[in-house]
């Protein structure tokens, strides 16, 4: 028995396939399923069963069509609110897959129907797929459902990633879908390739902290903003999502691009911030392509406007096609795969980059820049310029009358990338953008000292 660990850093997740011999079952499998396929073909294997952990909210189950495309099982918690046909499962049901057996634990927590798989060889516990219940070192955030719902599903949280514990054997793999990154994660997970129940009865948060009220205070203090398009992942998965369509999209020239700009659409430029902000079309919006990049375009654009790719190369705008299809923006309404080449210069733009060095020189000989912070609200509570103006990315379009027009403004972040992006929304909106581009956090502390011009 091999179990093929298949990860999506764009979101964060993992999805798995168990293969004993010539049948497979695979656990949480993303949207493109063919990666999966992959697999199954390169092994030989049949696929039997898909299981799901959960009704996901980060990211558009491939689960569905895998099940359709291959005639096999899929299974959900029978109390799962979804309009197709499924093989139910509750706490202690059991699938004979192979020589293998699956067997369903309620975790309710991250959502209320969460269910854990434990992989068993006929004699032994192997392993526990967790998806948003027991993550490394950490639980899965509960307050994805409602504001309602967060304090009994923090605590049903607590329990259920304590009585995993107590179930299994410390030997027991530990498998999660989520918290390599994900959003879907309460906090910071431990940095580590896998982990067992042992381990997690060492570090987990949920099983070092022995109080419930704790844990909840805790873990509740911990949350931030999540990504707006999390709010149309599960009606999406609860209908059954449709197959999706990767090919490559229409070139799209410029004359046309400025008219997709003018009638509001996105025009989303996945060259390097640098590149862009060396030279880009006016009233395009930079989102380097990076493990990230469909999370805060899906984040920040009004759901259902059309977009638009520009890329260096058609294998980058394919790359965002297939991070975009995850969160159900199933296909760009075209592409311009070789950047601003061949844009009159008439029409691009530029603004300068600069580094916190350069943004203290400035403070220095009394330019009193003003500065923009777009870090998540827990972020700038941990440290902060003093003076800078605070507009988390996520808030940034609907509070742009609150930035002056007038001046430059000096954006940063945390490492360059969300303020690049920040950089871009406004430029377009007629700003006057300073990229501040650099490592927050690897700075010298004393560069924190300065105040900036807060009027």
């Amino acid at each position: 028995m091999d179990i093929v660990t298949i990860e999506t850093p764009s979101l964060g997740d993992r999805t798995y396939v168990v293969i004993d011999g010539d049948v497979a079952a695979v656990i949480d499998p993303q949207r493109d399923i063919d990666r999966v396929l992959e697999v199954l073909e390169s092994r030989g294997a049949t696929l039997e069963a898909v299981f799901e952990t959960h009704l996901h909210n980060d990211y558009v189950t491939g689960g569905y069509q895998l099940a359709r495309t291959l005639g096999a099982a899929y299974h959900l918690h029978a109390d799962e609110d979804v309009a197709f046909e499924h093989e139910s499962l509750r706490d202690g049901d059991e699938v004979k897959v192979g020589t293998f057996v699956i067997r369903a634990v309620h975790t309710p927590g991250h959502t209320p129907t969460h269910l854990s798989y434990v992989l068993s060889d006929g004699q032994d516990d192997v392993a526990v797929f967790t998806g948003g219940s027991m993550l490394y070192g950490s639980v899965g955030r509960t307050d994805l459902i409602s504001e309602e719902m967060t304090e009994g599903l923090t605590r049903s949280q607590y329990r259920s990633v304590r009585r995993l514990a107590d179930l299994l054997d410390d030997e027991t793999e530990v498998r999660p879908t989520h918290g390599f990154g994900s959003f879907c994660s309460s906090g910071d997970t431990a940095e580590r390739g896998g982990s067992t129940i042992g381990q997690e009865r060492r570090d987990n948060q949920a099983l070092q902290i022995d109080d419930e009220d704790d844990f909840v205070a805790e873990l509740l203090a911990g949350l931030d903003a999540y990504p707006a398009y999390y709010a149309h992942m599960a009606p999406l998965n609860r209908r059954g999502p449709a197959p999706v369509d990767l090919s490559p999209v229409e070139l799209v020239d410029v004359t046309e691009l400025k008219r997709r700009i003018h009638a509001g659409e996105w025009v989303v430029d996945l060259r390097s911030r640098t590149a862009f902000a060396h030279a880009h079309l006016h009233g395009t919006i930079n989102i380097e392509l990076a493990d990230s990049a469909s999370t805060y375009l899906g984040w920040l654009i009004e759901w259902g406007t059309p977009v638009t790719l520009i890329g260096d190369s058609e294998e980058q705008v394919a790359e965002m096609q297939r991070q975009l299809v995850r969160i159900g923006i199933d296909r760009p309404t075209g592409q311009r795969p070789d950047g601003v080449d061949g844009i009159p210069a008439a029409d691009l733009a530029a603004y300068r980059t600069v580094g916190f060095i350069e943004l203290r020189e400035a403070v220095e000989a009394g330019a009193d820049p003003w500065v923009l912070d777009a870090r998540m609200q827990l972020e700038r509570a941990g440290r902060h310029i003093d003076g800078a103006h605070h507009i988390p990315l996520h808030e940034l379009l609907a509070r742009l009358d609150e930035i002056p027009s007038d001046r430059e403004v000096w954006v940063h972040c945390a490492s360059g990338y969300r303020a690049s992006i920040a950089a871009s929304l406004l430029a377009r909106s007629g700003r006057r953008p300073v990229l501040v581009d650099g490592q927050f956090d690897e700075l010298a502390p004393d560069l924190f000292d300065l105040t900036v011009d807060a009027s």
